[in-house]
């Protein structure tokens, strides 16, 4: 075989680089064209997020800052104002210190004797004078710097704890869309690291900002005063100003775009976290730690390679500007030595100008150190205001229906629907279903089922037709009152990191401890909770991982019966539990469902036959309808159902 010649490779290579290949990043349009063939959202696949990071195209600096301006000023402007006026004073005590240095210098001047001897005259209360006022003015900014330093701190903890606040207020009221669509890991990473990071600028680096420009202000006003009596010596002190700009333009250039994409990529990698940690059973189930391991390398290496860029940029620019400084003080002190020479300006006055000359410059090469952390905050500030600034959730229902007025009547009139645009889910699909009616949705694995209960609780909105319940339009019916009517059970179960008698008193908060033992009674969960040695109080571990599948779904069931809603969704709400468990529930899920406009979405028929109407959903809409013996008869799609799950058990 010739060297250039490829051995064809393995199976399990082909997966793995599929695997990596799935995992490259990708552009925008990549992206969307990606999403628009994949996933038909929730109950049909769902539009779930990616692994990898959506990437979004980097706002404007400019703008991001005057948000982020705007922000601190509506969550702090006292401390703004208080911080910006100590600010003032500090300044002011750091620019009269050299002024005051070449008083006390010119306090001791050479003197010709009468006998043409040159001696040192020392003006000594003068020297005791000056060095009171230097005292007195380290003493004031020190003290003054100590308040600066603490306002700072209140002022970003303030800002931070409004905008975290802000942020995970929006997150919970975004659509449910926008959650499906995006990865967890990355929401997390801006309420988290992004946050963190603006905190940090707001304490450190903005106000050594504003520090520095009320510095580079002074300073060169000064710089002008002590230079009346050598105008030229102004020419000297500021001709490096054109080329520090110059150069922090070049610089900042390279350095932003690798702040951004570093922000970007560590929200990549904690979405890949997430996902693995949530996943784990799967992966090593499957016997994939490998390629987990080797996916995850890949954008930590990412991630590695991009933080080294920005870090040498960012580093670059202190240097740069601290061999302008020097420059620039090289030159100054050459020619101001000059000009002493020839009796234009004393030694006092060189002194201050070199002071000036340096704190003109120490400002600039401030700027420029701190640019790295600026630049990271605003990068995370684009990501914050991102989600800040998108739609929240549309409630447009004006009705005064209350949730005692529904009764449970659902119609569906030619619902069109998609979760991407082109692919409809839903298809004309016309539904009633009666108060207290218990409806069985079946179907195979995509046909719209679950879809049906993303649109009747409007976490998705139709995209024609009409949903109403009791005659009412539901985008009529405020969103809480709806969903306040409505009890869900799903088939992946939720549960907090609480007490279990506070996870079933979700359904109903006010409920007593009396109610929440009837309510986990009815689920048949008493059982199991009594045994526990904590009972009630028993503490749940994250999404109730130290108890059973089906146990959590019994809470699950508590819950449901606890809220004592109008209208009952069952989804696989018995797909955890084992056919004896199963069994045992059904007599309460029945007293559950008395009275109550009651849908359920099933793939085990066992669990439907009891059902008042059985509807069959295929291809986005109803093609049959009746009860059990009804639809066996007819030997439609049902009867192919159920001959798919009991005709072996026959046999």
């Amino acid at each position: 075989m010739n060297d250039n010649e490829k051995k064809p490779a393995s199976e399990t290579e082909k997966r793995k680089n599929l695997y990596h290949a799935e995992r490259r990043e990708m552009s925008i349009d990549e992206l969307r064209a990606a999403q628009n063939n994949q996933g038909r959202g929730p109950g049909g696949g769902g539009p779930r997020g990616r692994g990898g990071m959506i990437r979004e195209k980097p706002k404007d600096t400019k703008g991001t800052i005057i948000k982020l301006a705007r922000y601190i000023g509506k969550s702090g402007g006292v401390f703004v104002v208080v911080l910006f006026v100590i600010m003032l004073f500090t300044t002011a005590t750091t620019l009269v210190t050299p002024k005051v240095e070449g008083f006390l210098i010119d306090c001791m001047t050479l003197g010709e004797l009468e006998d043409g001897t040159v001696r040192l005259m020392v003006d000594f209360d003068g020297v005791m004078f000056w060095l009171g006022v230097m005292a007195v003015i380290y003493v004031l900014n020190c003290v003054l710097s100590l308040i600066q330093t603490l306002v700072s701190a209140r002022l970003s903890q303030w800002t931070v704890y409004r905008l975290r606040s802000d942020l995970f207020r929006k997150i919970e009221y975004l659509p449910i869309r926008y959650t499906d669509t995006h990865p967890h890991g990355d929401l997390m990473s801006r309420m988290t690291n992004d946050v963190d990071n603006v905190s940090n600028a707001i304490s450190q680096s903005i106000t050594s900002l504003i520090s520095s420009v009320l510095t580079l202000i002074g300073a060169f006003a000064m710089i002008i005063y002590s230079c009346l009596k050598a105008p030229v010596m102004i020419l000297i002190t500021v001709c490096t100003i054109p080329l520090t700009f110059f150069l922090s333009a070049m610089l900042s250039k390279f350095m932003r775009k690798y702040f951004v994409e570093r922000q970007v990529l560590l929200g990549s990698m904690n979405s890949q976290i997430e996902e693995m940690v949530t996943g784990h059973k799967t992966v090593a189930a499957y016997g994939k730690e490998d390629m987990a391991i080797d996916a995850f390398v890949e954008v930590s290496e990412d991630f590695r390679k991009c933080s080294i860029k920005a870090n040498v940029w960012g580093g670059v620019m202190g240097p740069v500007m601290n061999v302008i400084s020097n420059l620039n003080y090289l030159l100054v002190a050459a020619f101001g030595g000059y000009f002493c020479l020839h009796g234009m300006i004393s030694v006092g006055d060189i002194n201050a100008i070199l002071k000036y000359s340096q704190q003109f410059s120490f400002p600039i090469s401030q700027i420029a150190n701190q640019f790295a952390t600026i630049l990271t905050a605003v990068a995370g500030a684009e990501r914050i205001f991102a989600i800040l600034e998108s739609d929240g959730e549309v409630d447009e229902g004006k009705s005064t229906i209350t949730v005692d007025d529904i009764k449970g009547n659902i119609e569906l009139k030619d619902v069109n629907f998609s979760y991407v645009e082109g692919e409809r889910v839903l298809k004309n699909l016309n539904l009633s279903v009666k108060q207290g009616q218990k409806i069985a949705i079946v179907g195979a694995t995509g046909s719209g089922k679950t879809t049906i209960v993303n649109l009747i609780t409007r976490f998705y909105d139709i995209d024609s037709g009409s949903i109403t319940i009791d005659g009412v339009e539901i985008n009529d019916i405020p969103k809480k009152t709806l969903r306040s009517a409505i009890a869900i059970v799903l088939q992946d179960t939720v549960l907090f990191s609480d007490t279990i008698g506070a996870n079933i008193r979700y359904g109903r908060l006010d409920a007593t401890d009396e109610e929440v033992k009837a309510a986990a009674a009815t689920a048949n969960a008493d059982r199991f909770v009594s045994r526990l040695p904590e009972g009630y109080d028993t503490m749940l571990a994250e999404s109730g991982s130290n108890i059973s599948q089906g146990q959590r779904q019994l809470l699950s069931i508590a819950r449901a019966v606890l809220a004592d809603p109008k209208i009952l969704i069952l989804d696989e709400a018995t797909s955890s539990v084992d056919t004896r468990t199963e069994m045992r529930i059904q007599g309460a899920m029945y007293n559950l469902m008395e009275g109550r406009t009651s849908l359920i979405i099933a793939h085990r028929l066992s669990t439907i036959r009891d059902a008042d109407v059985i509807v069959v959903i295929s291809d986005g809409h109803v093609v049959e309808a009746g009860n059990h013996d009804e639809l066996l008869a007819v030997k439609g799609e049902y009867y192919k159902l159920y001959q798919t799950q009991f005709a072996g058990f026959a046999t």
